[in-house]
C-alpha cells in the first residue's frame, strides 16, 4: 500500500467501489484520448482539459492542472502516454497540498471543545439527514457521547426522519415537533448537551433554497442563541453537498459560504455519480476543509475524506 497503508484496506476497498463510475467516465476517456499517441502532446492536453471539465472538476481548478502538467512536461522533456494517469496523481495531490488543509484519518475531535457543536447545514435532497446518522454513528463508535437536535423544523418529514436516525444509531434526540422555533430546538439541545456531559451535538437545520434571504436569517438566529452558552460555538458549520449535481454543488458553495460561517464540507453520493471530480474542484477552489465524503448507502461508507487515498482512487 506504500503512502496509502495508514488506511485500512477495507475502507480503501469502499472508496474504489464508490468512486468506480467516476474512474470508469475518466479512465476510458483519457484511453481515447491517447490511443495511437506516445507522448504527451499540445492535443492530448487539449482532450485531457475537456475531460477534467466534464467530470466537473472545474475550469478554474482543470486550467491550474494542465499548467502543471506542462510545466512537468517542459521540465522532463518527453512524458509518455502510459505515464499520464501516474502523473495526474502526483499533480493534482500536489495542487490539494497547496492549500495547507490537514487530512483527517479517522473521526476525532478537539479534546478541549467539550460539548463539540456542529451545525449542519445545506439544501434538500443532498443527504444531509442521512450523513448526520452516519455521522452519529462513527462518533458513537469512537466512543464519543453524542445527541442530534431537530432543528429543521420547516419540513414535514424532516424531525421524523432524523428521529429514525437516532434511533437505528442508539443515540439521544432533542425535538419540538413541526413548526417549532428552530433556535429554541437548538438552545434546549445543547443545554441539555452540558447537563449530560455530551461530547459532540448533532444539529440539523432548515434546507430550503439557499438564496433565501429568511433561512441565512434563521442560521444566525440559531448561532447566536448557541452562543449565548458557548460563545465559541458553533466550532463546525458544515456544509452538505450533493456530489451529483456537479457544478450545482459549486453554486451552493458559493451561495453558502457567502452568506454564513462555513469551516467544513461534505460531498455525498460519490458512489451515484460519474461527477466525482467535483470534490478535487471544490477542494481546491474554496479553501474550506473537504472533511467527508459519502461513498455508499451503508452506514459504514461515510469517510474522512483524504486527498491521498481519494486521487489514489481515482487515477490508480
Amino acid at each position: 500500500m506504500g503512502l496509502f497503508s495508514i488506511f485500512s484496506r477495507e475502507k480503501k476497498e469502499r472508496l474504489d467501489q464508490g468512486l468506480q463510475k467516476t474512474k470508469s467516465n475518466i479512465f476510458t476517456r483519457i484511453s481515447k484520448a491517447i490511443a495511437g499517441k506516445s507522448s504527451v502532446d499540445d492535443e492530448v492536453l487539449d482532450n485531457l482539459e475537456e475531460i477534467l471539465v466534464s467530470s466537473d472538476v472545474g475550469v478554474e481548478t482543470t486550467l491550474r492542472i494542465i499548467e502543471r502538467i506542462q510545466k512537468r512536461a517542459s521540465r522532463d522533456k518527453y512524458i509518455g502516454t502510459g505515464q499520464l494517469n501516474s502523473l495526474l496523481k502526483e499533480e493534482i495531490v500536489a495542487l490539494l497540498q497547496e492549500n495547507n488543509i490537514r487530512d483527517l484519518t479517522d473521526f476525532t475531535l478537539p479534546e478541549n471543545k467539550k460539548p463539540f457543536v456542529i451545525m449542519v447545514v445545506g439544501v434538500n435532497g443532498v443527504g444531509k439527514t442521512t450523513t448526520i446518522g452516519k455521522l452519529a454513528w462513527q462518533f458513537k463508535k469512537s466512543g464519543k457521547s453524542v445527541l442530534l437536535g431537530a432543528a429543521d423544523t420547516f419540513r414535514a418529514a424532516a424531525v421524523d426522519q432524523i428521529t429514525i436516525w437516532a434511533e437505528r444509531v442508539g443515540v439521544p434526540i432533542i425535538t419540538q415537533g413541526m413548526g417549532a422555533d428552530p433556535a429554541s430546538v437548538a438552545f434546549d439541545t445543547v443545554k441539555s448537551a452540558i447537563a449530560r456531559d455530551v461530547d459532540v451535538v448533532i444539529i440539523d437545520t432548515a434546507g430550503r433554497l439557499h438564496n433565501k434571504i429568511n433561512l441565512m436569517n434563521e442560521l444566525s438566529k440559531i448561532r447566536k442563541v448557541i452562543q449565548k452558552l458557548i460563545p465559541d460555538a458553533p466550532h463546525e458549520v458544515l456544509l452538505i453537498l450533493d456530489a451529483s449535481t456537479g457544478q450545482n454543488a459549486f453554486e451552493q458553495a458559493k451561495q453558502f459560504t457567502a452568506a454564513t460561517e462555513v469551516n467544513a464540507l461534505a460531498l455525498t453520493k460519490l458512489d451515484g455519480t460519474a461527477k466525482g471530480g467535483v470534490v478535487i474542484g471544490i477542494s481546491d477552489q474554496f479553501k474550506i476543509p473537504v472533511k467527508y465524503i459519502g461513498v455508499g448507502e451503508g452506514i459504514e461508507d461515510l469517510q474522512v475524506f483524504n486527498r491521498f487515498e481519494f486521487v489514489d482512487s481515482l487515477f490508480n
